[in-house]
């Protein structure tokens, strides 16, 4: 990997050994090398191209050194011994291997001396590149959609993550069949009396795929009805839903643990979240919503992920609030501010002009020194949606933050002023937890006024049930 070396970018492989197989490419800790390649073009985006407004280019979303430092921790998070890893300019891709010859044959030495079974190539690989290079070096390829398929595969744990995974492994492999198979020229006989060679090898795995992607569709169409059918009952009950979305690795789950102490796994690792979680948590002044923590964002996320994992992406798209939670104290956090907005904006989230759905959420202030961190407050001051600074580690902000977001779910409630008899004490526990109480007063004959600040639906419920129990009042007087 010459060109790896010269850039001082080799990186040798980990020495300690995890316990446990990630997946059938990871059962025996195999050695990989990484490889990141950089189009000329690409190069030049990641140097600083700006727009009008000063944000940079969205297909600029990653300095090429930062994409490999996360290509490698992709690789480490399936337990994978990275002996190698490098970037690779590319002046003008081949459709044949991405690589020149040159290159090939240069890299396909680098591999034999260091003796690895798997090379990662940080880029999307078509079937005919994919199997040319397997076919050059000797060795299993994964390009940067596998790699995350094999990562996912690896990390779900319920029936529908399982679901989820297998989808999109499916709808990957059915247009790589022309690699994956090296019998394709078996014709299976004809059926009957029929004559002719009847259908390919390939054709018959294709039907074979189509079907299986057809039942998943349906399973999970089934799944998203059962989805709808409990955020219609939330919606009843009903509590806000505030989601969790941002960046992988960028402490969500850490941050959903602190706010409802809970138990999810939380790891310095890449998808260590992939199965959506749902907790209650109390806000101030009474109120009460439901967190949810979901799977992480990453830049470049693949298609069929993103398709194969709507039903649980759509927890974040039909929340009321959004916690857009950011690495803050990583170098590459604007870009990765732009990835996550894409993908929210490809589940139909705006973000402009929607203050009152988003709240971002600087995490990670731990890591940063005094004068950072004094410097970063006031930065986000000076931002219209002023975000919120925290540390899900040490527990620094998050008083700030659930005030932050108990003002911004009741913003756009109704400020009222009731009066409960004494015998309505029902009807008082359930403003308590469904209203925010901003003052009472305790009368001597038993009543209670409240002034309490709570949703228009809250309110509507809140009549009806009055109402309900003054009938029933009533019909019992009357009998």
């Amino acid at each position: 990997m010459t060109a790896s070396r010269s850039r001082g970018t080799t990186e040798k492989g980990e020495k300690r050994r995890q316990g446990g197989s990630a997946s059938a490419v990871t059962r025996d800790r195999m050695r990989a090398i990484v490889l990141h390649p950089v189009l000329r073009e690409e190069s030049k985006a990641a140097r600083g191209q700006r727009s009008a407004d000063g944000r940079t280019s969205a297909r600029a979303t990653v300095p090429p050194e930062a994409g490999l430092e996360e290509a490698i921790g992709l690789a480490r998070a399936i337990q994978l011994d990275v002996c190698q890893s490098g970037l690779v300019p590319i002046t003008r891709p081949r459709p044949a291997t991405l690589f020149g010859p040159g290159k090939v044959e240069e890299l396909r030495g680098i591999i034999e001396a260091e003796a690895v079974g798997l090379v990662i190539v940080d880029h999307p690989l078509t079937a005919v590149q994919q199997r040319n290079l397997e076919t050059a070096w000797n060795a299993k390829i994964l390009d940067r959609t596998g790699l995350i398929l094999e990562i996912f595969g690896a990390r779900a744990r319920t029936k529908e993550g399982r679901l989820q995974v297998e989808l999109a492994h499916l709808l990957y492999q059915r247009s790589r069949l022309v690699r994956s198979w090296t019998h394709l020229e078996r014709q299976r006989g004809g059926f009957g009396f029929l004559g002719g060679p009847g259908e390919t090898q390939i054709e018959a795995d294709r039907r074979v795929i189509g079907e299986r992607i057809d039942a998943i569709r349906r399973d999970l169409g089934a799944v998203r009805r059962t989805r709808e059918l409990h955020r219609a009952s939330r919606r009843r009950t009903p509590f806000p839903i505030v989601a969790l979305a941002g960046y992988t690795n960028a402490g969500k789950s850490s941050l959903f643990n602190a706010l409802t102490k809970a138990e999810v796994v939380a790891e310095d690792k890449l998808f260590a979240t992939l199965d959506p979680t749902m907790r209650r948590i109390g806000l101030p002044g009474g109120g009460t919503a439901i967190l949810s923590d979901t799977v992480g964002f990453i830049s470049e996320l693949p298609t069929a992920l993103i398709a194969a994992f709507r039903a649980t992406l759509e927890e974040v798209s039909q929340a009321d609030l959004i916690l857009h939670v950011r690495d803050i104290a990583t170098p590459h956090t604007a870009q990765q501010k732009l990835d996550v907005e894409a993908v929210l904006a490809e589940l139909g989230v705006e973000i402009e002009g929607h203050d009152n759905k988003i709240i971002e959420v600087w995490n990670k202030v731990d890591l940063l020194t005094g004068e950072e961190r004094q410097a970063l407050q006031g930065q986000a001051s000076r931002i219209g949606r002023t975000p919120v600074l925290v540390s899900a580690r040490d527990g620094d902000g998050l008083g700030d933050l659930k005030a932050r977001i108990g003002d911004v779910l009741a913003a756009s409630h109704l400020v009222r002023v009731l009066n409960l008899r004494s015998d309505e004490g029902a009807l008082l526990n359930w403003l308590y937890t469904h209203a925010q109480i901003r003052g009472r007063q305790d009368h001597d004959d038993g009543s209670t006024q409240l002034e309490v600040r709570l949703a228009s639906p809250d309110l509507e419920r809140f009549e009806a049930m009055r109402a309900k129990k003054a009938a029933a009042n009533g019909a019992g007087q009357a009998a």
